[in-house]
């Protein structure tokens, strides 16, 4: 039987099939561009990165008819997705887009090319009902949040938009945020995420000779034990309190006669707003100094937290979830990092709101029909909220 799809549907259907796995979009910014330059929205798109790992950016902007004190929304997201993984567990080609019961199969299927669909066609649909809207519509797209460094996307763009003195006031991120239903869940912030390798320096000998030797596993392990066992911080309202983890640690030789001469070891905070990357630095390094380590350390800091508080842009987002679907939405800051951490510099409310997030990342990632375009609902309903105003 054939399925009547919708307008956002059949997009996301098309957005899938372009493959695009990072750093390469695929062509799905022209796509989009073309689509938004019918609605006279100008669009610039921005190149950035090495020959071998070419990112692609678009910044596409629609004026409203009140320039002096217009509202600016955002629609911010990316093109690119995860690799898919052995083909031969899908069920079906990951860049031929199929449905399944209700289901709609494909790599970037929630992360996030329904997202991207939706937000393209509720502009069109808040347009076409309202062509002399007061406020300004943007939109920000690009290939390289997937990738491992996250240096030639949006921050780049966030970076030429300051200085050009771009004012924006709401950004919403397509973000999969929902987590056991539809609307249960907007992200208004995140937690940052500071990185670092230790290397402890030892003496290497060996095990039957100790005196001779400085085993660095064991001048480091009460360190470890100390850091595992600090609060760094109480978190606050929104936020978690700060968590520390190791996530990997190598020493030795693989001989079992062998004391090594050095232990590696790499850890990681997210971190609450409570607490600053200078502040966890500062403490860190003050443990090393008191068991008088000899040491080196590297620090590399992915992402400050940013928060968007209650108020005119959750308030929005939630009513419109709610007018929709009728879903109390509840606001969270879980989860890894987003590039709205990069719009919150330049924008004082980012929230990130999206389909359900189960499946995302996986073999099999697939949307809810249903979903996509009651997601395009909720994108129009908080155009019509906060850029008719």
């Amino acid at each position: 039987m054939t399925i009547a799809l919708t307008e956002t549907q059949t997009l996301a259907q098309g957005l899938i099939a372009h493959p695009s796995v990072t750093p390469l979009d695929g062509g799905i910014q022209d796509l989009i561009a073309n689509r938004l330059k019918k609605l006279n929205f100008s669009c610039e798109t921005i190149m950035s990165g090495p020959e071998d790992f070419r990112v692609t950016n678009l910044w596409a902007i629609r004026q409203g008819s009140a320039p002096h004190d217009a509202k600016c929304l955002v629609f911010a997201g990316h093109t690119d997705v995860v690799p898919p993984g052995p083909l031969h567990q899908w069920e079906s080609d990951p860049f031929i887009p199929q449905i399944r019961e209700g289901q709609l199969y494909g790599r970037g299927a929630a992360d996030m090319k329904s997202s991207l669909a939706a937000f393209v066609v509720a502009t069109e649909e808040f347009i076409a009902s309202n062509p002399h809207h007061s406020g300004n519509i943007a939109f920000l797209l690009t290939s390289d949040e997937e990738g491992p460094k996250n240096t030639d996307g949006t921050v780049v763009v966030v970076n030429k938009l300051q200085e050009r003195q771009v004012k924006l006031d709401y950004c919403i991120v397509g973000e999969p945020t929902s987590s056991e239903k539809f609307g249960d869940m907007i992200k208004n912030g995140r937690r940052g995420s500071l990185s670092a390798k230790l290397t402890v320096k030892g003496i290497q000998g060996h095990v039957a000779y100790p005196h001779l030797a400085e085993n660095p596993i064991h001048l480091v392990a009460p360190v470890l034990a100390e850091l595992t066992n600090i609060q760094w911080d109480q978190g606050n309202e929104y936020f978690p309190p700060t968590t520390w983890q190791t996530s990997n640690f190598h020493s030795g030789t693989g001989a079992l006669n062998v004391i090594p001469g050095e232990a590696i070891v790499d850890f990681n905070f997210r971190f609450a707003t409570s607490s600053t990357a200078q502040s966890l630095i500062h403490q860190v390094e003050n443990i090393l100094l008191k068991h008088q380590l000899k040491y080196e350390i590297t620090w590399n800091q992915a992402g400050e937290p940013f928060l968007t508080p209650e108020g005119t842009l959750c308030d929005a987002v939630r009513k419109a979830i709610f007018d929709e679907v009728g879903v109390q939405t509840t606001l969270s800051t879980t989860g890894g990092t987003s590039d709205g951490r990069f719009i919150a510099k330049i924008c004082p409310q980012v929230i990130e709101f999206g389909p359900i997030n189960a499946s995302i990342h996986k073999v099999n990632e697939h949307v809810n029909l249903m979903d996509i375009e009651s997601l395009k609902n909720i994108y129009l309903r908080t155009l019509k909220e906060l850029v008719l105003k």
